[in-house]
């Protein structure tokens, strides 16, 4: 996977999955124009942390949100990088470009690496993963990201099932109007 030559390591992680019944540049043309505008407990839980969400909320909008592109093969996974102190309450984001992700050690600080992949299943359809690692570049940030992790670690898990949803629902909706489509 991608995501391991950018975070090896890691202070925190999760995974979730969902299978999807559309093609696989379906799945990825849905993935990459994400549109949360339906993803309500997303959007109440990002206005909640003062994050004012994009429209749409695809990959280019996290783009100008301090995200960078870390690594993409296309129709099998893309990397997202993100660099802060996420338990602030601004998140004090910074760009860290993809070159300097790997090295990148400032002290108090966290990186979190994010991707999406994608595989064929045996009947056809497609799963979808998504993973999010985090770590933390010294003891203190460690301690301080542990203690926000605590209150908001089951939120994100929230946020990022709710995106799979979102992504397979559009997905599949794409789909079944096309000529051919289930």
């Amino acid at each position: 996977m991608l995501i391991d030559e950018f975070l090896p390591k890691w202070d925190a992680r999760e995974r979730h999955s969902i299978k999807v019944n559309a093609p696989i540049d379906e799945v990825c043309r849905a993935m990459r124009q994400m549109d949360l505008r339906r993803a309500r407990l997303t959007n109440f839980l990002l206005k909640l942390r003062g994050i004012s969400a994009p429209a749409d909320f695809s990959i280019a909008d996290l783009l100008k949100m301090r995200f960078v592109i870390l690594a993409e093969e296309p129709d099998k996974e893309i990397v997202l990088g993100l660099t802060g102190k996420f338990w602030q309450p601004d998140g004090n984001l910074i760009r860290v470009e993809r070159d300097d992700f790997i090295h990148f050690d400032k002290p108090g600080y966290a990186k979190a690496a994010w991707n999406f992949s994608l595989f064929e299943t045996a009947d056809g359809a497609i799963r979808l993963n998504t993973e999010t690692r985090i770590f933390c570049t010294d003891a203190a940030s460690r301690i301080y990201f542990r203690l926000y992790w605590f209150f908001i670690g089951a939120f994100s898990g929230l946020i990022r099932r709710e995106i799979l949803l979102v992504i397979k629902q559009t997905a599949e909706s794409n789909y079944r109007r096309q000529p051919g489509g289930f």
